[in-house]
């Protein structure tokens, strides 16, 4: 029974989805008794709230469950799993524009809880039936992809390292069959992946490159990239306490990656995947990088570093430089690059920068579709200048505070060959404030997007 969803229950509550306006056409055909039961409770479909209607024996008939208008329907059974009696239950009619498999995932993304460290766990009673017509498939592969990119990132920084992140990595890798490769320490250094090392060479646990592959060699090549920094103390330009609490969630990158690609192997995509996660901690020690030394990345470009905390770049950097080198027909980098984007565009919106714009429209299309939302920034040529360096190739930060985002994604670009299409997703995956299927922690953003546009280009 996995998430709550269970197989067709005759004896079922039914569930009926209305908002304030749909509420008045419902009770203009509803039987006498549920319209007095919800007058009687003030029930109005508004947002979030429930009626519970018995039948004419005492016990539970109907729940009327208020959606709001401005959220989208998959939504609209995700909170149910918490707030319903222990039961079984079934979908009768569903939120205007309501789609089966969509529905299917929302339900099943609020019985999420990251109960590792609680001796008394948070549980879900309320089962549903699965809605008609759902794709069970899709439903469940999304929301396994999303729950390991969850439990990946709100997974403390003391038993989530590079190695452990590697692990993981690596048993997803397994289980679909995939070729990898895990490359740690010092190897990184003879197989040319000097930015990689010198971010993760101050910790005491080592950097690593994890590289999979999957898929038919004739398929069209698609690469994902995630920034996996375990743990951002900034460096030797040291964050302040405000600025390092949450930084056990800056491997996010990584984790939506791998959930993607966990999904896209699961969903036998047509497509030969590539799957490349630079995993570091940067940590402070006597061989930690310094302000102002000079590296040589793996494209042969030089980089003064600007700022020790501009970290995530650098590790970034070496594994587009690699991805590259196929010439794939997209690449795609998740990462908790900046502050900036967060500033421009809040917790709830990824920030998307692309070379590509029939790319750019593709993911813009899916995640307005999957209420999984991105919004483009420009990579603005102009600001190229401001990664200027006196003594190397470039820079890894610009002098200014201004454009913060922008310059970061500039700083990708160099590394990314001009003919393949890149986007680059800066992302918050975090939940500021929970929400039905959302709840306050780990988010797995930009995930469904990516996959929504994948399935429908390739598959």
């Amino acid at each position: 029974m996995a998430f709550n969803l269970i197989e067709d229950d005759a004896g079922a509550v039914p569930i009926t989805v209305v908002n304030k306006a749909s509420f008045e056409a419902w009770r203009e055909t509803a039987p006498a008794r549920e319209r007095d039961w919800a007058a009687a409770t003030g029930f109005t479909g508004e947002a979030g709230k429930l009626a519970l209607v018995p039948d004419k024996h005492g016990k539970l008939g109907r729940v009327l469950a208020g959606h709001g208008e401005d959220e989208a329907a998959m939504w609209a059974l995700a909170g149910l799993s918490e707030t319903l009696p222990e039961g079984n239950y079934r979908l009768e009619r569903g939120p205007e524009g309501g789609d089966p498999t969509r529905l299917a995932l929302g339900w099943a993304l609020g019985t999420y809880a990251f109960n590792l460290y609680r001796e008394k766990k948070k549980e879900h009673r309320a089962r549903l039936v699965w809605p008609e017509r759902a794709d069970r498939g899709l439903a469940e592969r999304l929301a396994n992809a999303i729950c390991l990119a969850r439990d990946l990132i709100n997974t403390p920084a003391n038993d989530l390292g590079p190695a452990e992140l590697a692990e993981a990595a690596v048993a997803v890798a397994e289980s679909a069959g995939a070729k990898y490769r895990v490359i740690v320490g010092d190897a990184l250094l003879a197989e040319n992946y000097p930015t990689i090392h010198a971010v993760g060479r101050a910790s005491t646990r080592a950097p690593r490159l994890i590289d999979i592959t999957w898929g038919d060699e004739r398929a069209p090549k698609v690469t994902l990239v995630g920034k996996g920094v375990c743990f951002d103390s900034g460096g030797l330009d040291l964050k302040p306490a405000s600025g390092m609490l949450m930084m056990k969630k800056d491997m996010a990158g990584a984790a939506i990656m791998l959930g993607l690609g966990q999904a896209v192997m699961q969903g036998k995509l047509p497509v030969r995947l590539r799957v490349l996660l630079p995993l570091v901690e940067n940590a402070v020690s006597g061989n930690a990088m310094r302000p102002l030394d000079i590296v040589k990345t793996r494209k042969g470009i030089t980089v003064e570093i600007g700022n020790t905390d501009a970290e995530g770049r650098l590790i970034l950097c070496d594994a587009l430089a690699e991805a590259s080198t196929e010439k794939p027909e997209m690449i795609v980098d998740a990462a908790t690059l900046t502050g900036a984007a967060r500033v421009a565009l809040g917790a709830e919106l990824g920030a998307l920068f692309c070379n590509n714009d029939k790319l750019a429209e593709g993911l813009i299309a899916a995640g307005t579709a999957e209420d999984d939302p991105l919004w483009r920034m420009p990579l603005w040529r102009r600001y190229r200048k401001l990664l200027d360096s006196k003594a190397a190739d470039l820079n890894n930060v610009s002098e200014g505070p201004q454009a913060g985002a922008i310059t970061a994604a500039l700083y990708l670009q160099e590394f990314v060959e001009p003919d393949v299409p890149w986007a680059h997703l800066d992302v918050m995956a975090w939940n500021t404030r929970a929400r039905p299927g959302r709840p306050e922690g780990a988010e797995a953003q930009t995930l469904r997007a990516v996959y929504a546009y994948i399935a429908g280009r390739f598959g």
